[in-house]
């Protein structure tokens, strides 16, 4: 049972239906061409940190949209990854019209929103240290270093 912590997040990752992944496979894949762990970052992204789906959900699914000619992989850059075939995109374009399972329950509190900006902060430090240089790092660090100072210095503001 998933209680509320006193900031108003729910603690525990959302449960989903297993209709729930698949559907937001075919969805994910109807914008673009991903990997299992981008599409578990990019659900987690969109739903605010509420749904984080396991690789334990994320690859039994696409290994059965693969054994049901939905769903195609190939080896890029050393990782699987996942594109529509004709059939997928097909299904995926009917589930387009309902809604998706990243939409369900939006909260616009402030809390909400600052875990959302968190959580698309995280992922663009990941892609920053997997694919930026040196340079790139540094600044990123730099940054952090500052955005840490400004934020406790919001806390003494009191």
């Amino acid at each position: 049972m998933t209680g509320r912590h006193p900031s108003g997040y729910r603690h525990g990752p959302r449960r989903a239906r297993r209709g729930d992944v698949r559907s937001a496979i075919l969805s994910l894949l109807r914008e673009r061409s991903m990997h299992g762990y981008e599409m578990i970052q990019e659900l987690e992204a969109r739903t605010g940190g509420r749904w984080r789906p396991s690789a334990g959900s994320i690859y039994p699914t696409l290994q059965l949209l693969e054994d049901e000619g939905m769903v195609r992989a190939e080896e890029t850059d050393g990782k699987r990854v996942f594109a529509l075939t004709e059939s997928g995109d097909e299904a995926a374009e009917q589930l387009a019209e309902r809604r998706l399972p990243w939409d369900a329950g939006e909260d616009d509190s402030p809390h909400h929103q600052l875990r959302s900006e968190a959580i698309r902060v995280r992922t663009a430090l990941q892609q920053i240290a997997q694919t930026g240089d040196d340079e790139h790092v540094k600044k990123a660090l730099g940054l952090l270093v500052e955005t840490r100072k400004s934020l406790y210095s919001i806390l003494a503001e009191d």
